[in-house]
């Protein structure tokens, strides 16, 4: 009996020393905007958003800059945003501009996150406690910690100035907290799990999820914004300069 309780204990150690050392799943690579389509697996495909829900003292100027956009779009229109001014997207909206795609560099202490539009970057220090909000210089980024949660990789982001665009145009505060959850969910596909909490200007957190694809072999490109043809008007309206003759 005695045998076979100590075989059943290092049995139990070694699985636990096994699960502590398995390698945990490989995200480094270029991966680009996925947008599934009609005959996609529907596991690759990013789940729908929760709704987005500002308090009152907030939702009226949001809404009002909701419509105000929509309006220039239907008259061919395009109001100033901070891509066409040049400005960093910052966190959470950089994980998904567009078409372009973005690299992650995965190493035990750090994952960087390098996009191709403006050549963004963050850095997820891992393992690392989360600072007080107070000692966190705002900023375009702010600062992200990761850790391990099985085969996801979560990623903890505070200190995101109140300047920085949020999703779909979102006001917030500096208190603003995301929180992501980045997993394979197949060899070459990726989901991003954004979750937005802000007790200042939002009734509940908002959930939404950027699917990705990887790019094998592909190279970044260098992307400045050297921005030298368009203008905004007095109206917050995107115009094109026109050489003088």
């Amino acid at each position: 009996m005695r045998l076979f309780l100590l075989c059943s204990g290092l049995a139990a150690t070694a699985l636990s020393l096994f699960a502590q050392t398995k390698p945990h799943p490989d995200l480094t690579g270029v991966w680009t905007p996925y947008r599934g389509g009609r005959d996609a697996d529907p596991k690759l495909n990013a789940p729908p958003a929760t709704p987005l829900v500002v308090k009152p003292a907030y939702a009226k100027a949001y809404d009002a800059r909701r419509a105000e956009e929509a309006a220039s779009l239907a008259k061919g229109e395009q109001l100033a945003t901070g891509g066409s001014q040049c400005i960093p997207y910052g966190v959470p909206t950089m994980m998904a501009v567009a078409i372009y795609p973005m690299e992650l560099i995965q190493t035990p202490k750090q994952v960087t996150i390098i996009t191709e539009a403006f050549s963004e970057v963050r850095r997820v220090y891992m393992d690392k406690p989360q600072l007080k909000l107070d000692d966190i210089p705002p900023g375009y980024y702010g600062r992200s910690v990761g850790k391990w949660d099985g085969d996801t990789l979560v990623v903890d982001t505070l200190g995101i100035k109140p300047t920085v665009a949020g999703y779909r145009g979102m006001p917030h505060s500096e208190q603003m907290h995301v929180t992501e959850r980045i997993r394979l969910v197949a060899p070459d596909y990726l989901h991003d799990q954004i979750t937005i909490e802000d007790p200042v200007t939002l009734e509940k957190p908002v959930t939404y999820t950027n699917a990705y694809k990887r790019l094998p072999d592909y190279e970044m490109v260098e992307f400045v914004c050297d921005n030298n043809r368009e203008y905004v008007d007095e109206k917050g309206v995107v115009r094109m300069k026109v050489k003088d003759k």
